[in-house]
């Protein structure tokens, strides 16, 4: 007898909820029904993101860093970074080298006394902002400025900004480190994959709370470029309109409708108690049998960090 020769099975978002809901005892009678199954799919690969690493969502990414410039936009999507290594000779040739940069919290960084300190980087501060953009202007430009206008932007007020991060300008984002008066100084223009381009007197300046990482040192690359890269954890992407498939490998498939059923239990009028704790104790199951071979399977290696102190 022969096979398939097919190892393509996977749920399309409607198979899925259908799934969820007759496990639940329930038939899909509306489009409200699709539409809360939706909510709950979004809400429960939030929850995987908190459970653990979801190996599939892993992604390199990298930064050229620039002179002078200690804060970089990350992914919004982005969940945390995993490893980050300091490149040198942007890569080129056998002439690069990977040097690990050390993660510190954010009471570390903000007792370094001169962040201003130029060098190689060899410490990060990640800062996990929501990236949204504030509804409303926080103020507005004071003077016109060119896509040429590389360093100084002059507001009418800045008391609604903080005294470091991003701003929006049209299509455009910007970063800055210092503000003085109403201006802001050390600008870097064309952030986040935005193009530096000409703003109006009078344009309006959003806050942009972009995730992004704090170096230090300062970079100051002696006649080469760092470059920042890193493994990120990514965000699973949304169940969207019932359409497509989910973003999520095969093997999850059983615990993301046992995650979905039992969701939708806990909601739904009319579903029996031991059916919730039933429906409870197989996505507990599913979850720890997709974790378990979700997991990286190589060594693991100590290295330790040698430290000396002279008196």
């Amino acid at each position: 007898m022969s096979t398939t020769g097919t190892t393509s099975f996977n749920l399309d978002m409607n198979d899925l909820i259908e799934e969820a809901f007759e496990r639940c005892g329930l038939e899909v009678r509306s489009g409200y029904d699709f539409r809360t199954a939706r909510r709950s799919l979004n809400l429960l690969t939030i929850e995987w993101a908190n459970r653990g690493i979801n190996l599939w969502t892993v992604e390199q990414g990298q930064i050229l860093m620039n002179t002078g410039q200690a804060i970089y936009p990350i992914p919004v999507d982005t969940i945390d970074l995993l490893d980050t290594v300091v490149r040198t000779n942007n890569g080129a040739g056998n002439n690069q080298i990977d040097i690990n940069i050390t993660r510190i919290s954010e009471s570390t960084y903000i007792t370094i006394p001169n962040k201003n300190a130029t060098g190689r980087p060899i410490q990060v501060w990640i800062n996990r902002q929501s990236g949204n953009v504030a509804n409303v202007a926080q103020t507005t430009l004071a003077a016109a400025i060119t896509a040429a206008d590389q360093t100084t932007i002059t507001l009418t007020s800045v008391a609604n900004l903080p005294t470091q991060g991003f701003i929006n300008i049209g299509s455009e984002t910007i970063g800055y480190q210092n503000i003085v008066g109403n201006q802001i100084l050390n600008a870097w223009r064309g952030q986040n994959g935005t193009t530096a381009t000409t703003h109006s007197n009078g344009a309006s300046v959003y806050t942009n709370n972009l995730p992004c990482i704090n170096v230090w040192p300062t970079p100051n690359p002696p006649g080469t470029q760092y470059t920042f890269v890193y493994y990120r954890m990514r965000r699973i992407q949304d169940a969207g309109n019932g359409v497509r498939t989910a973003d999520i490998p095969f093997r999850f498939i059983p615990c993301m409708a046992a995650g979905l059923a039992y969701q939708l239990s806990t909601k739904m009028p009319g579903v029996d108690p031991n059916r919730i704790m039933m429906l409870k104790s197989d996505y507990e199951q599913q979850w720890q049998l997709a974790a378990d071979e979700d997991r990286e399977k190589a060594a693991i290696r100590f290295v330790p960090r040698n430290s000396f102190y002279f008196n």
